[in-house]
């Protein structure tokens, strides 16, 4: 996604700096915002495409279902926040048999990307009386989570790009089958 739409903006003959190689894809589209407004729509119309052909062949990562279970089971409610398209993310969730276990789904039509922590204070607001820990697969998730004062639990995510990012999770997980017992054991 992100090199397609790089290629876009060169392509519509505008030279993007250097730093922008580093850039988030939300990064990205807010500079042609900045820059050319008038080509937002088509930088998020790439967005959109990769994300609606990447349902295809969208399936839940090994022990999804079981993690789930054991949360809910345990008392955790359960929420997503992702930097996709909510019509992306409720297929996703259909198609992967997850849907039924989330009470909120927040997605970049609620709220700006992370790393902004905005989608941090909707499930705030839907959670009041939870601590919110946040899992996640990536640095913008753990830089997110500490913009917003959360713990981040990294799931599969890479130590060396977490460090680069200055990301502290406060456990590196494989497994998801893991969280439960290791949040029993957990402080804040």
């Amino acid at each position: 996604m992100k090199v397609e739409l790089r290629a876009f903006v060169v392509g519509q003959g505008l030279a993007l700096p250097e730093p922008s190689r580093t850039w988030t894809i939300g990064q990205l589209i807010d500079w042609l915002a900045r820059e050319a407004p008038g080509l937002e729509a088509e930088g998020w119309a790439i967005c959109a495409d990769h994300e609606h052909r990447a349902v295809d062949g969208a399936m839940s990562e090994p022990g999804a279902h079981e993690a789930l279970d054991t949360l809910r089971a345990a008392g955790y409610p359960l929420a997503v926040w992702t930097n996709n398209a909510r019509v992306v993310t409720e297929s996703v969730l259909l198609r992967c048999g997850l849907a039924g276990f989330f009470g909120q789904v927040v997605t970049r039509d609620e709220a700006a990307l992370k790393p902004d922590p905005a989608g941090l204070r909707l499930l705030e607001a839907a959670f009041p009386e939870r601590r919110i820990w946040v899992v996640g697969d990536s640095w913008v998730d753990g830089a997110a989570a500490h913009a917003g004062g959360a713990a981040f639990i990294a799931y599969g995510a890479d130590p060396a790009e977490l460090a680069r990012r200055g990301v502290a999770p406060r456990i590196v997980l494989h497994d998801l089958r893991a969280i439960a017992g290791w949040l029993e054991t957990a402080a804040w």
